[in-house]
Formats: C-alpha cells, sequence, structure tokens
C-alpha cells in the first residue's frame, strides 16, 4: 500500500480524484481510513481503495492526513507508526507539532485550495530534514503535481500562504456575489447577474497570467470612460484595505491554530 488516506472529505476526494485520473498511483494502491470500520468501507467502495482500521496503517508506506486540524490530537496516538512517512493537508498544524504528536520525524506538510477539484490548485510544501531523505517529499511534490501547481516554501511563510491562497476561494467568491447584486440592483436578471460575475473573474484570472494587475486594470480604464469611475468609488470604500484586514485576519488565526497544539 503506497498511500493511506485518513479522512476523505471535499479536499480529500479532489486530490485523490486527481491521482485516479493522472494514473500517479492505482486505487489498488491506497487504501482509507474512517471513522469507523464501517465509514472506511463506504469511503473505500466508490473508488476501489482498501477500507482501512487504524493498525493497518503500519503497511502504508506514506499516509495522507485529511482531517480537520481540532480532530487530529486525539487521533494521533491511533496514527503513529514508527516506519510511515505522513503528508499532512492540516491547516495550522506545523511539522514540529505533526513529528512531536506522531513521535515520528518523517512528516509533510502543505496547503493545497479547493481549486484542487478543477485541477487548479496552488499547494505549498515544507518538510523536516528526515522526510526529504526518505524521499517524502519528492512523493508529496509529484502527488500534488497532479491537481495544480507546487510551491516549496519556508515554514514561517505557511500562514500568509494559507490566508492568501487557500483562502482566496471564498474571498473571490464573495467578490462575485458583491459584484452579480450589483447588477441586480441596477436591473439585470440575477441569474444572467452571477453567469457574469462568475466568467469575468474566471476571464480575469487568464488575463493576469501574464500581466501586472496595474497594467491589466490600466489597460480597462480608459480616460474619463466608466471603469476609473468605478474603480474611484471602489478606492473610496478602502477595498484594498479590506483585503489587507482579511490576510491578516486569517493569518493571525493561523498562529493560534498551530500555537493550539
Amino acid at each position: 500500500m503506497r498511500l493511506a488516506f485518513v479522512g476523505l472529505g471535499k479536499l480529500g476526494k479532489s486530490i485523490l480524484k486527481g491521482i485516479l485520473e493522472k494514473g500517479f498511483l492505482a486505487p489498488e494502491e491506497m487504501g482509507v481510513l474512517g471513522r469507523t470500520y464501517e465509514r472506511s468501507q463506504e469511503l473505500a467502495a466508490p473508488f476501489g481503495l482498501r477500507p482501512l482500521r487504524p493498525e493497518e496503517l503500519a503497511q502504508a508506506e506514506r499516509v495522507l492526513l485529511a482531517v480537520q486540524p481540532r480532530d487530529f490530537p486525539p487521533l494521533a496516538p491511533l496514527l503513529a507508526h514508527p516506519g510511515v512517512g505522513y503528508i499532512s493537508i492540516m491547516a495550522g498544524v506545523s511539522t514540529a507539532v505533526l513529528a512531536r504528536r506522531l513521535d515520528n520525524r518523517r512528516v509533510v506538510r502543505t496547503m493545497p485550495n479547493l481549486a484542487a477539484v478543477i485541477g487548479e490548485s496552488s499547494t505549498a510544501l515544507t518538510a523536516t530534514r528526515e522526510a526529504r531523505e526518505a524521499g517524502d517529499l519528492d512523493f508529496a511534490r509529484a502527488l500534488f503535481a497532479t491537481v495544480g501547481d507546487v510551491y516549496e516554501i519556508p515554514e514561517h511563510l505557511f500562514d500568509p500562504f494559507t490566508a492568501m491562497s487557500a483562502s482566496a476561494p471564498a474571498y473571490l467568491a464573495l467578490v462575485a456575489e458583491a459584484l452579480a447584486d450589483a447588477g441586480v440592483k441596477m436591473g439585470m436578471p440575477r441569474a444572467l447577474a452571477l453567469r457574469l460575475a462568475a466568467e469575468a473573474l474566471a476571464a480575469t484570472g487568464e488575463l493576469l497570467k501574464g500581466r501586472h494587475p496595474a497594467q491589466l486594470k490600466d489597460e480597462v480604464a480608459s480616460p474619463g470612460g466608466t471603469t476609473i469611475h468605478g474603480l474611484h468609488a471602489l478606492e473610496a470604500r478602502a477595498l484594498r484595505a479590506a483585503f489587507y484586514e482579511a490576510v491578516e485576519a486569517a493569518t493571525k488565526r493561523g498562529h493560534e491554530l498551530g500555537e493550539a497544539e
């Protein structure tokens, strides 16, 4: 068994689907552990994985921890095995905490985002020396490449990365909803407004791949035109400051989650 999943929520399933679609691993090379063995069977069946009991994790080369951070401390003693490498997608849980609770220094910390559902995640990686030497970091890098781009970054940047990148779909969904509501206010049918807002965000993302944001803004905002008047209104409402505060607040919460461990 090359990889065992502990938990299989929305993000875990997205990662699993990427693995299967890209042929990185075959179903028979993977297992899944749920809260109970019956739950393990329910999670495993749709994908052809092996349902697991906690003691069977020792048979895996590596374990992907996809549970909520708050659930990890009581689970850790059941999941700990000396000959296994661990890959975590839990927000705020440092490599030091992972190593201490699992009594194992082979740990890789990662932070993907929900765009893994469409193969467009940005995933941060960092690892202990022991995990690097055992090939766990290389394995994790290849694994997460199946669902998007991968960035190896220093661990002290994980909380800002989480606050900016992993949380970004929620921020931008709020922007899309607000933009659509504004269109409805001006008389546009809601279904059309929502579709236009979503298409605008998707197209803007593509355009930004080859441009600095300021360049794109200047290309759209012609002198004395509608866009520059709209931008003035946004600046008057301190849109930039709101994003500064959002990323700062989310970063601080990441620190708090880590300190709680």
